[in-house]
């Protein structure tokens, strides 16, 4: 899946997390990232956008670059 938006991002970061069978609170301690923000990421909702760019700025620290 190519990641070119945050709606996709957090279908990506979904997926790969229930493969995984991680809980968003595990996730949420390894990312420093709250449980609401994202379970907001995950469901596409708006309010996800005011982290994008600390999003971006770990996904690329990880290199996931979004295919750019």
């Amino acid at each position: 899946m190519q990641v070119n938006d945050l709606i996709s991002l957090g279908q990506l970061i979904r997926n790969r997390r229930k493969e995984l069978f991680y809980p968003q609170k595990y996730i949420s301690e390894i990312t420093g990232f709250s449980m609401s923000f994202l379970s907001d990421l995950e469901n596409g909702k708006d309010s996800a956008s005011y982290e994008s760019s600390r999003v971006e700025y770990k996904c690329e620290s990880e290199g996931v670059n979004g295919g750019r």
